[in-house]
Protein backbone atom coordinates (compact mmCIF):
# COMPACT_ATOMS: atom_id res chain seq x y z
CA UNK A 1 0.00 0.00 0.00
CA UNK A 2 2.79 1.98 0.76
CA UNK A 3 4.65 1.71 -2.65
CA UNK A 4 1.22 3.06 -4.81
CA UNK A 5 1.00 6.61 -1.91
CA UNK A 6 4.69 6.16 -2.71
CA UNK A 7 4.14 6.18 -7.05
CA UNK A 8 0.94 8.26 -6.69
CA UNK A 9 3.00 11.05 -4.63
CA UNK A 10 5.99 10.72 -7.52
CA UNK A 11 3.69 10.95 -10.46
CA UNK A 12 1.84 14.14 -8.97
CA UNK A 13 4.96 16.27 -7.97
CA UNK A 14 6.92 14.70 -11.34
CA UNK A 15 3.84 14.98 -13.59
CA UNK A 16 2.79 12.71 -16.45
CA UNK A 17 5.39 13.88 -19.05
CA UNK A 18 8.05 11.06 -18.10
CA UNK A 19 5.80 8.70 -17.83
CA UNK A 20 4.16 9.46 -21.36
CA UNK A 21 7.83 9.83 -22.54
CA UNK A 22 8.73 6.22 -21.38
CA UNK A 23 5.48 5.01 -23.35
CA UNK A 24 6.41 6.52 -26.01
CA UNK A 25 10.30 5.51 -26.40
CA UNK A 26 8.63 2.05 -25.62
CA UNK A 27 6.66 1.92 -28.69
CA UNK A 28 9.13 3.03 -30.60
CA UNK A 29 11.85 -0.06 -29.38
CA UNK A 30 9.51 -2.18 -29.49
CA UNK A 31 8.41 -1.37 -33.39
CA UNK A 32 11.73 -0.70 -34.50
CA UNK A 33 13.01 -4.05 -33.72
CA UNK A 34 9.73 -5.76 -35.64
CA UNK A 35 10.27 -3.48 -39.08
CA UNK A 36 13.82 -4.52 -39.04
CA UNK A 37 12.66 -8.55 -39.10
CA UNK A 38 9.47 -8.20 -41.38
CA UNK A 39 11.32 -5.90 -43.88
CA UNK A 40 14.90 -7.08 -44.15
CA UNK A 41 17.22 -3.88 -45.11
CA UNK A 42 20.19 -5.39 -43.63
CA UNK A 43 21.73 -8.64 -43.16
CA UNK A 44 20.60 -11.13 -40.26
CA UNK A 45 23.59 -11.00 -38.39
CA UNK A 46 23.18 -6.95 -38.54
CA UNK A 47 19.11 -7.40 -37.44
CA UNK A 48 20.10 -9.78 -34.82
CA UNK A 49 22.33 -7.44 -33.53
CA UNK A 50 20.06 -4.49 -33.46
CA UNK A 51 17.52 -6.12 -31.87
CA UNK A 52 19.58 -7.53 -29.04
CA UNK A 53 20.60 -3.62 -28.90
CA UNK A 54 17.48 -1.62 -29.37
CA UNK A 55 16.20 -5.03 -26.71
CA UNK A 56 19.18 -4.01 -23.74
CA UNK A 57 18.23 0.15 -24.77
CA UNK A 58 14.47 -0.99 -23.82
CA UNK A 59 15.23 -2.39 -20.58
CA UNK A 60 17.13 0.62 -19.68
CA UNK A 61 14.43 2.75 -20.66
CA UNK A 62 11.88 0.44 -18.56
CA UNK A 63 14.48 1.06 -15.50
CA UNK A 64 14.54 4.45 -15.66
CA UNK A 65 11.02 5.67 -16.74
CA UNK A 66 8.78 3.11 -14.76
CA UNK A 67 11.13 1.76 -11.94
CA UNK A 68 12.40 4.59 -10.09
CA UNK A 69 15.82 4.67 -9.84
CA UNK A 70 17.34 7.42 -9.65
CA UNK A 71 19.28 8.59 -6.77
CA UNK A 72 16.49 9.85 -4.84
CA UNK A 73 16.63 9.06 -0.83
CA UNK A 74 14.34 6.13 0.22
CA UNK A 75 14.84 4.18 -3.10
CA UNK A 76 18.19 2.04 -2.37
CA UNK A 77 15.71 -0.95 -1.98
CA UNK A 78 14.87 -0.63 -5.67
CA UNK A 79 18.51 -0.83 -6.79
CA UNK A 80 19.46 -3.76 -4.64
CA UNK A 81 16.23 -5.67 -5.43
CA UNK A 82 17.50 -5.41 -8.71
CA UNK A 83 20.75 -6.18 -8.38
CA UNK A 84 19.71 -9.18 -6.50
CA UNK A 85 17.29 -10.06 -9.12
CA UNK A 86 19.94 -9.55 -11.94
CA UNK A 87 22.41 -12.28 -9.73
CA UNK A 88 19.97 -14.40 -9.08
CA UNK A 89 18.94 -14.67 -12.93
CA UNK A 90 22.53 -14.79 -14.04
CA UNK A 91 23.35 -17.91 -11.88
CA UNK A 92 20.03 -19.48 -13.54
CA UNK A 93 20.79 -18.94 -17.02
CA UNK A 94 25.05 -19.26 -16.33
CA UNK A 95 24.11 -22.71 -14.86
CA UNK A 96 21.30 -23.93 -16.90
CA UNK A 97 23.70 -23.34 -19.91
CA UNK A 98 27.10 -25.09 -18.13
CA UNK A 99 24.85 -27.93 -17.51
CA UNK A 100 23.47 -28.37 -21.12
CA UNK A 101 27.13 -27.89 -22.19
CA UNK A 102 28.42 -30.62 -19.95
CA UNK A 103 25.36 -32.82 -21.20
CA UNK A 104 26.45 -31.75 -24.99
CA UNK A 105 29.79 -33.05 -24.56
CA UNK A 106 29.54 -35.99 -22.71
CA UNK A 107 26.21 -37.67 -24.56
CA UNK A 108 27.97 -37.00 -27.93
CA UNK A 109 29.74 -40.36 -29.14
CA UNK A 110 33.39 -39.35 -30.07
Amino acid sequence: MQDARHSADSLRRDGIGPVLTGFALSLGLTALPFVLVMRPVVSPGTTLTLVVILAAVQVLVHLVFFLPLDGRPGRQWTLLSLVFTVGVVAILVGGSVWIMHSLLAHMMPH
